[in-house]
């Protein structure tokens, strides 16, 4: 039986829907694949039960008959770390791991485990990245978002530095068009002389990490004023009004499929978004809007929402799920199982972990 442990460097990787699109892909090409998150800092009830989203979604797409809570054997709440501060000398939590890798590695080829956010996370509870690896005896993907040219080359390094020979190879994501040609030609060579396998090079795709109007409505805790709007709109891009009218056309204008926050009394602003691709309007304050703007957001199918806080007190809520690909909706699993099959080496990866590759 083979293990994969899937990490990432930073948040908002992509590293969930590696994750999920490998593991699917192993099942496509004939493998039994089981799922584990050794820890999670993201505390989710399902069935009077703490548990891992991620988890719940993993069971959800690979067709596993464990619980998530059984995927998710270490949570951390705020109130399992105060308990666990108290009794660290008497808690081994490595042991509580592998005695869920052992029971949900049964009859599987290929355990995919799921790291966290960064290589930074579970030392406070024994659980670092590295020995996770070593002691699962696991092959390390890491899972690198690009930024910018230092960064991402930086980060990969880093994660070198971290796992050693645990390191199997390393998965670019989200880069964006113009960064394309550096990364190929000068970034990836460089890489594989340093002996990191690099294993995928993924564009950005931003309707991944876009938004539902109906996602934002139900994380803003939003009123919504328009009687017509489209619950699945996808929002791709944020933007904040806090300008003069014909600056913010001139910004409106690039970024399309946007949501606009502003304030509710900001009339201007308000019909220089709806003057261009807009997806919603989002109104802080709790400020209520002329109805000739609700009309007109109507009449172009714009959500108008409506929240009690102010302006930076919203933009940092939607920053918070912002970017985070959310694989719920299955257009997006499938694009990005689409983006991986044209730009990630399965072949290689598989001759790493010691699989047969089957033949195409």
């Amino acid at each position: 039986m083979k293990s994969l442990y899937i990490t990432s460097t930073s948040p908002y990787s992509g590293k969930t829907a590696v994750c999920l699109v490998i593991g699917t892909r192993l099942q496509a090409d004939g493998y039994k694949v089981g799922y584990l998150k050794p820890l999670s800092l993201q505390p989710w009830r399902v069935a009077d039960k703490i548990a891992d989203e991620d988890a719940g979604f993993a069971k959800q797409i690979l067709g596993l008959s464990s619980e998530p809570w059984e995927l998710s054997p270490i949570v951390l709440t705020p109130e399992f770390l105060r308990e666990h501060l108290k009794t660290m000398p008497e808690i081994n939590l490595m042991e509580k791991v592998k005695a869920s890798f052992e029971m949900l590695s049964i009859g599987q080829d290929v355990l995919i485990l799921e790291g966290g956010a960064s290589l930074r996370e579970g030392y406070v509870v024994g659980l670092p990245t590295l020995d996770l690896a070593r002691n699962l005896n696991s092959s390390a993907l890491t899972v690198v978002r690009y930024h910018d040219e230092v960064q991402v080359l930086d980060d990969i390094l880093a994660a070198q530095a971290r796992l050693g020979d645990a390191l199997c190879g390393t998965l670019i994501n989200r880069v964006p068009p113009e960064a394309i040609p550096f990364i190929s030609t000068a970034g990836k060579p460089y890489l594989e002389k340093k002996g990191i396998p690099v294993l995928g090079i993924l564009p950005e795709k931003r309707s991944l990490s876009a938004l539902t109007v109906e996602e934002l409505v139900h994380f803003l805790d939003a009123e919504v004023l328009t009687k017509y709007f489209r619950p699945q709109a996808l929002v791709e891009n944020l933007t904040v009004g806090a300008m003069t009218a014909d600056t913010a056309l001139s910004r409106f204008r690039k970024y399309p499929q946007k949501a606009v926050i502003t304030g509710g009394d900001r009339t201007d602003i308000q019909l220089a978004a709806l003057e261009t691709s807009t997806t919603c309007l989002i109104l802080t304050g709790n400020l209520r809007p002329s109805p000739l703007i609700v009309k007109q957001a109507e009449e172009f199918g714009v959500a108008i929402l409506l929240v009690r806080s102010n302006t930076l007190e919203t933009v940092e809520a939607v920053e918070q799920v912002f970017g985070k690909t959310r694989l719920g909706q299955t257009i997006k699993l499938t694009q990005f199982q689409e983006l991986m099959g044209k730009h990630f080496d399965y072949s290689r990866l598989y001759n790493l972990l010691g699989l047969p590759y089957p033949k195409q």
